[in-house]
């Protein structure tokens, strides 16, 4: 069976994708709330620490993994964020998750696979510097590397596109059928196209081009994973949903009038937007989509981050907060996943997570055939 490591392990969502076929020899967060989660979901026998990645090290991990995962924290990558990149005091704990793979390089323990994912802003951070400095970090440790674009959205019905930077070993025989000879779309966009073009010549030559196939077409939608009787939330007063729908420009309410004529229960999305009207003053406005796919989950930071969601059904309209549950399924997780009791904390889980399907993607046609090839355990000069 092979084995692999979590770091920023959360409500252990990457584990969710890799499945019951790999165990688990160590993960650590350092909240302790998702801690809980992680444990009341996985019944951790040892493996789970809670703690600063910093204070982390190789010896804390027995036995040789195949895989390392790392979701390390967006806040300073993200389009929304201060722009510090892997400056900042969040997305910067990027460093010690990597000395401790150093560690286990030097200690002949080099694991075969290295994964870490993150936002999409990433690739331009800091004008792309954040993105070469992954990148030569991969390369100086020996790494072959290569990176994906994948958008949960190919697998269920929430917009949330993020970059993985996957890496393997220089001593790990790569089958041939896994590589491709340059990018090839879906997962090789054009913004990733140009961050890699901007790698300098001495990281570049340890670049390679995952050749992963396009999954089927996802046949659920937004409208699928609704509750009609959440228990997390409460439904909107009639008045409450009339207060938002007087808050949409015409164009929005036009798609709630073509919403109420589809002839089948749609469920779109509601954004609070900042615009500015025909007079030049700064409204509140109520934006609403009807693409049968949720936005992307974020942390709730704020109540504008909360998403709302609109039920029309003929001439019926409610309202509310999406709820905790239809959050998990957004991100693959299986309704016997346990949440935390509390909202916020179960959405906080659910919006820091990486897609369970997209990880299971990887591991089919990835993780899994690299994981079986041949390995020649050598100490790193």
């Amino acid at each position: 069976m092979p084995s692999f490591l979590e770091f920023f392990a959360g409500g252990g969502m990457a584990r969710a994708g890799l499945g019951d076929g790999w165990d688990c020899l160590f993960a650590n967060d350092f909240d302790a709330k998702k801690g809980l989660s992680y444990q009341a979901n996985w019944g951790v026998k040892g493996e789970l620490s809670i703690g600063d990645v910093a204070n982390v090290k190789a010896s804390d991990v027995l036995g040789h993994p195949d895989l390392v995962w790392g979701s390390f924290p967006c806040q300073d990558l993200s389009l929304a964020g201060a722009g510090a990149g892997l400056g900042g005091d969040r997305s910067g704990t990027f460093y010690p998750f990597w000395r401790v793979i150093s560690d286990l390089v030097e200690d002949g323990r080099a694991p075969k696979l290295v994964a870490v994912e993150n936002v999409c802003g990433t690739l331009t951070s800091r004008g792309g510097s954040d993105f070469r400095a992954i990148c030569q970090t991969f390369a100086e440790a020996g790494y072959r590397f290569g990176a994906l674009v994948i958008n949960a959205d190919l697998f269920v019905p929430q917009s949330r596109p993020r970059l993985f930077v996957i890496g393997a070993h220089k001593s790990v025989e790569l089958d041939a059928s896994l590589l491709a000879p340059g990018p090839i779309e879906p997962f090789h966009t054009g913004a990733l196209n140009r961050a890699v073009g901007g790698l300098p010549a001495d990281v570049s030559k340890h670049l390679i081009w995952w050749n992963v196939p396009t999954p089927e077409r996802r046949l659920s939608t937004f409208a699928d994973l609704i509750e009609d009787r959440p228990d997390s939330v409460s439904w909107h007063t009639p008045e409450e949903t009339q207060k938002l729908v007087a808050m949409m420009s015409p164009i929005n309410l036009a798609k709630i009038n073509q919403a109420k004529r589809a002839g089948r229960r749609m469920v779109g999305c509601i954004y609070r937007r900042t615009r500015i009207d025909e007079r030049g003053h700064k409204v509140q406005r109520a934006e609403v989509r009807f693409d049968d796919v949720a936005g992307c989950l974020r942390t709730p930071a704020g109540g504008s981050s909360r998403q709302v969601i609109i039920v029309v059904d003929g001439s019926s309209l409610r309202s509310r907060l999406i709820s905790a549950r239809e959050t998990a399924r957004l991100m693959g997780l299986e309704d016997s996943y346990k949440l935390p009791r509390n909202y916020n904390e179960a959405y906080h889980l659910t919006g820091d997570g990486v897609a369970v399907p997209v990880v299971r993607h990887l591991a089919q046609h990835i993780f899994e055939p690299v994981a079986s090839s041949t390995f020649m355990h050598r100490k790193a000069a």
